[in-house]
């Protein structure tokens, strides 16, 4: 074949496309595995976290594994719920057969298209006491955030709460994942279903005694905005479970 001919060099980028294809293909199929876990501790790391039953440091210095044998050590059930806030499913949570509800976007979609909603509830077990763990998903500045939030005995008060982002601010909108004094602001705050909103984040001492609100972040009003509509929209949906 004449290799300075327009078919030589149409057929020899087509086989070099398709090999390429081809390894990236089976490096996705291969690394897949790796990245299902790293998400899994990742995720089960924020929850962690929320309780308070370590920082987040301390869970990314102890691994996957250990982060998963710790999820199942302390977690006393984890299930789904409907909208009506009845379990329709449990979860698995032995370390080789945990389950987590994957998906917050489809799942925030749901919550405000109203229906198909299926909810996880994640109940630890610190000090004979229950700590209820549900997670939350909206907008910031330049695209998702999401998180966890822990609450109480009583599903109202806050424990904790453990927040993160794609691609916020540095130094702005970023620190409702890099700034623990953020998330430190929401223990001892309750969730007030009789007020609107639920839970407010507002302009840095505009409420100070409010029982349910904290300061937000200067200089990140939006990244703040979509935070408090986020921890909103989700706890508005967890509603008729709390109240059961």
């Amino acid at each position: 074949m004449n290799t300075n001919s327009n078919t030589y060099t149409i057929v020899y980028s087509a086989i070099i496309v398709i090999l390429v294809a081809a390894i990236l293909a089976f490096a996705s199929m291969a690394l897949k595995p790796k990245q299902d876990a790293n998400i899994k501790a990742e995720t089960i790391s924020q929850m962690l976290t929320a309780a308070q039953f370590y920082t987040k440091e301390e869970c990314d210095e102890m691994g996957n594994d250990k982060v998963l044998e710790a999820y199942s050590k302390n977690i006393k059930r984890a299930f789904i719920i409907n909208a009506q806030g009845d379990s329709t499913r449990a979860l698995g949570t032995e370390t080789k057969n945990i389950e987590l509800q994957d998906g917050l976007k489809k799942q925030d979609l749901a919550i405000k298209n109203g229906k198909n909603m299926e909810l996880p509830v994640y109940v630890f077990e610190k000090d004979d006491k229950e700590i209820t763990v549900i997670p939350c998903y909206g907008n910031g500045l330049w695209g998702p955030i999401w998180g966890y939030l822990a609450f109480d005995e009583d599903l109202k008060t806050f424990l904790g709460a453990y927040f993160d982002h794609d691609s916020e601010t540095p130094g702005l909108g970023a620190k409702i994942k890099d700034d623990p004094d953020f998330r430190a602001k929401f223990i001892g705050k309750i969730a007030d279903f009789s007020q609107v909103p639920v839970f407010d984040i507002v302009k840095r001492g505009t409420k100070k005694d409010q029982p349910n609100a904290i300061d937000g972040i200067s200089g990140a009003t939006i990244t703040t905005n979509g935070l408090r509509d986020a921890v909103n929209t989700w706890l508005i949906a967890y509603k008729p479970y709390f109240e059961k």
